[in-house]
């Protein structure tokens, strides 16, 4: 298995997937290179099945009706639920976008517009409002401080267990 070596001050073995699927080892400084090959074999199917996983997040895999279904539906949803918890909250946005964000799920900008990606049309009703109360709480609080997650925790008290459900639908994808 072909594999780049990094050695470092550490007292373990390591492996990580980088994109394209290389596989990287990091190694203690004096760790024979027998034995990293005879741990790399142990964890053969691991790497194989992060490799697998690596590769498929690289392939766009993009269903347009999907994301037309999910664009509608959150035009339709989602500016009821910030009206909902902006009026709680006594923040008002000045705007709401519907994204192709792929890697966050909603955002907020210094001028107070608010964006939201397709793709949280996929998570559950609680995880929605999650997100819009975090993207809310960023109108009083530009940042993710203590005093950020205090608003949060205050207006949507359940949010760990909502954050949860988004990382887990997140490695899906």
């Amino acid at each position: 298995m072909d594999y780049t070596l990094i050695r470092s001050p550490r007292k373990t073995l390591a492996i990580y997937i980088r994109p394209g699927g290389l596989v990287e080892v990091r190694a203690p400084m004096r760790c024979a290179v027998r034995e990293i090959d005879r741990f790399l074999a142990s964890k053969e199917k691991w790497i194989i099945e992060k490799q697998a996983l690596v590769l498929a997040r690289a392939e766009p895999q993009e269903d347009p009706a999907l994301e037309a279904q999910c664009r509608r539906l959150a035009k339709e949803v989602l500016p009821g639920k910030v009206a909902h918890y902006a009026a709680l909250m006594g923040v008002q946005p000045a705007r709401i976008k519907i994204t192709g964000a792929k890697t966050r799920w909603g955002s907020c900008s210094a001028k107070g517009n608010l964006n939201f990606s397709w793709r949280v049309m996929l998570a559950d009703d609680d995880a929605i409002d999650y997100v819009v109360v975090h993207e809310l709480a960023h109108l009083m609080e530009m940042n993710h401080s203590p005093r950020f997650w205090a608003i949060v925790a205050q207006y949507y008290p359940d949010y760990q267990s909502a954050c949860i459900k988004l990382r887990v639908l997140q490695s899906r994808d």
